[in-house]
């Protein structure tokens, strides 16, 4: 791996549910956040903190570093424990991804003031602070009026290499542009570029430390006189100018803190070569790995939020990047069988449940009835009512579902104010679950939308959501109309 690139979360203590609100055209505070930056010191995170220091050791960071972070975290714990928290969250990661990269490799890590100066002890203790190259500040335009403070307009882009010897970087690859003012001196042209003469400024000579001379000196001084050629541009600085994106822009994806693509592009051209593995561990909404792929880079891309994962997939690999599943790329971790699907509920009950949701087009929700039976809803507009309508969506993963659960899921959206209710189980019922649950869903009735008679209560299994089948409602706020592709595919 050459070139890790991590935007991971800042510490800002903020949720983030933007992205269902671009996809349904309204905010929906009841659902889950699409991700998370807030952080609890918990007693499993004070557990995870009590072991970083031995984690360290075991990693091949010297006592001395491994004790003194001992001692930050006890004074942390007390004074800033949700800071302590993130770095306990960072730093296991950040171990890994070490022995992972080339001997010519870097990391770049984006941050933000209210974490980037605890960052930076951290990465010193695993890169080694002899490996530290730049601290990079990224300047953008943004409308905000702070008016008790500085108005703050910059990130921080920290910059390490794995070895103090040598590594990749193409400062050609990423050189700026010159000014209108130093263009204009560079007055004649030839079959190399433009040019300026200049005086060699010999001692003794009609031409000693004189600039710009004129063509006729060149004609009769030859000797003197030599041709300085304007260079395609100029060596970068550690601060960038790059303005972040548009909200009506194509390339938005939803994702408040989404990085433009110029400012990725930039960091992969620099420190990567065509060819490279581009690793992004917090991918969100794939800038870097649309930026790699245009850069003919490798990449990989993980994300914790299977809904990220999805839309990803969809929008950024196969709409702008023209890139074909099973082709070009293969996602893991999403579940596309029953065996897959079994394991994922055996891990992680939660992530199933939200896997499940997403996928019959639903949000997840993060607010429990009083009844419960609420884990996801599906949303839709219906003639005759003013505002946007919901199934409620309940998901249970284990063998014996009985049709008692269908009938509290009835209850539920009676007392809820829904119009719909889907229960999805994780087995084909068998005949006798299948019975009851008919003789349930009749009794339930129906309800007439846009013309048609739906069911107020349906079932849908596992097996039948990846066999492509959905619960009946009108179509749903937020399933995601296919764009052509922005970029050929390859």
């Amino acid at each position: 791996m050459r070139l890790p690139c991590l935007d991971p979360p800042f510490n800002s203590n903020r949720d983030y549910n933007s992205i269902y609100k671009d996809e349904t055209g309204r905010p929906l505070p009841e659902q889950v956040a699409a991700f998370s930056d807030t952080w609890e010191l918990n007693a499993e995170r004070m557990q995870e903190a009590r072991l970083i220091p031995a984690l360290m050791r075991d990693n091949g960071i010297d006592h001395d570093t491994a004790k003194l972070w001992e001692l930050w975290m006890q004074a942390l714990a007390k004074t800033q424990p949700r800071l302590l928290a993130y770095l306990v969250y960072m730093t296991p990661r950040l171990l890994k991804m070490y022995p992972l990269m080339k001997t010519t490799g870097s990391l770049y890590y984006h941050c933000d003031p209210s974490a980037s100066h605890y960052v930076k002890p951290l990465l010193d203790s695993i890169f080694g602070h002899q490996n530290f190259q730049n601290e990079i500040v990224w300047c953008y335009r943004e409308a905000i009026n702070a008016r008790k403070r500085w108005n703050r307009k910059h990130d921080t882009i920290l910059f390490y290499t794995k070895s103090d010897k040598s590594w990749t970087f193409n400062a050609n690859e990423v050189l700026q542009p010159h000014s209108e003012s130093t263009i204009k001196k560079y007055k004649y042209e030839d079959e190399k570029g433009k040019y300026r003469l200049m005086g060699r400024g010999i001692t003794g000579s009609p031409i000693k430390s004189k600039r710009d001379v004129s063509p006729k000196w060149e004609e009769t001084h030859p000797e003197l006189v030599y041709r300085q050629y304007l260079r395609k541009g100029t060596y970068a600085v550690d601060y960038w100018m790059i303005d972040i994106i548009n909200q009506n822009a194509k390339e938005r994806m939803g994702y408040a803190t989404q990085k433009p693509l110029p400012l990725l592009e930039r960091i992969i051209k620099a420190s990567s070569n065509e060819g490279d593995l581009v690793f992004d561990p917090f991918c969100g909404c794939a800038t870097t790995l649309e930026a790699a792929h245009r850069l003919g880079r490798q990449w990989i891309g993980i994300d914790v939020a299977i809904h990220a994962v999805r839309r990803v997939s969809q929008v950024r690999l196969q709409e702008r990047c023209g890139l074909r599943e099973g082709e070009h790329f293969r996602v893991d971790g999403v579940p596309n069988s029953v065996e897959s699907a079994l394991e994922l509920w055996k891990q992680d009950k939660h992530h199933f449940q939200k896997w499940v949701v997403e996928e019959v087009d639903g949000f997840c929700t993060a607010k429990k009835s009083a009844d419960g039976g609420v884990d996801g809803r599906i949303y839709f507009y219906a003639d005759g009512y003013d505002l946007i309508q919901n199934m409620v969506v309940e998901v249970k993963g284990g063998r014996n579902v009985g049709v008692d659960v269908l009938r509290s899921l009835h209850g539920v959206i009676e007392r809820d104010d829904a119009l719909l209710g889907c229960l999805i189980v994780q087995h084909q019922p068998s005949r006798r679950q299948q019975q009851g649950y008919e003789q349930e869903i009749i009794g339930a009735g129906t309800v007439e939308l846009n013309g048609r008679e739906y069911p107020r209560l349906q079932v849908l299994s596992v097996p039948e959501i990846l066999d492509g089948k959905r619960p009946a409602v009108p179509a749903p706020v937020g399933r995601h109309e296919p764009q052509p592709a922005l970029l050929p595919v390859v």
